[in-house]
């Protein structure tokens, strides 16, 4: 048989690509965003948004801390799932959630849990977002975009460290803003796991005294609001260390001009 004769496009076995594929490739990267809309979905057809207040964990409060002393471990293991879930699902609840911890675990225990948590649950819809629209949003985008996106990325760690210091923005337009632009995965790790832990462990802080708080607003016949507990002093101090960490990238821009 001559040289090239019989011979087929694909091997046997191998799959043809085409339009069908390509359209395959194109939803397929949607699907774990589709996934952790669909636990964001499902909690609120649950009614779990009934269960993430301050009222509900005053009533539950003396059962949640038997069940914390029992045990311990397995509690914390609990809480932290539900923590990366809640986070990755962006369901609006991450101060409270905290505060929780702290009321629960105590303030260093607390803090470190939610910390770990928090940071996972960021990177996993950080991932999703990336794999849905970043390529889409890149060859859409007009030049404007493109010096926003350069900006970013020259700079990405400095931002997100500030974004993440200072409780401005939501907690998931932060997890789902650098996704758009590329910035890497280590960078936004430790940006967020280091820009998180101050406002962390001092919600966590307040959680651990949340107890008296809760006793207190039973007594009067009152509910209790995150304003009882989280004061405009401490919103302040977070802005100002946010505008600490932008301190490095502006001297940098300063001695490049």
């Amino acid at each position: 048989m001559r040289e090239g004769e019989g011979r087929t496009d694909t091997a046997p076995g191998e799959e043809t690509t085409g339009p069908s594929a390509g359209s395959r490739n194109r939803w397929t990267r949607f699907l774990p965003l589709a996934v952790l809309l669909a636990l964001l979905a499902a909690g609120y057809a649950a009614g779990l948004q009934r269960y993430v207040s301050l009222d509900a964990l005053a009533d539950r409060r003396a059962g949640l801390q038997a069940y914390v002393a029992a045990h311990t471990l397995l509690s914390g293991a609990i809480f932290a799932g539900i923590y990366v879930l809640a986070v990755a699902a962006s369901f609006p609840a991450a101060s409270l959630f905290t505060i929780t911890g702290g009321f629960l675990f105590g303030w260093l225990g607390g803090g470190l849990v939610t910390s770990v948590s928090a940071t996972i649950g960021a990177t996993i819809i950080f991932l999703a977002a990336r794999t849905a629209f970043s390529s889409v949003l890149r060859r859409r985008a007009g030049g404007a975009i493109h010096r926003l996106a350069g900006g970013f990325e020259r700079d990405a760690f400095s931002y997100l460290l500030a974004l993440r210091l200072a409780p401005i923005f939501p907690f998931f337009v932060i997890n789902v803003a650098p996704a758009f632009f590329r910035v890497s995965l280590f960078d936004y790790v430790v940006a967020t796991y280091l820009g998180i832990l101050p406002g962390t462990f001092a919600y966590a802080y307040l959680g651990e005294g949340l107890d008296s708080v809760l006793v207190s607003a039973a007594k009067a016949g009152r509910s209790v609001t995150l304003s009882d507990i989280v004061t405009p002093e401490i919103t302040i101090a977070f802005v100002a260390l946010a505008v600490v960490a932008l301190i490095p990238m502006l001297v940098r821009r300063f001695r490049s001009r």
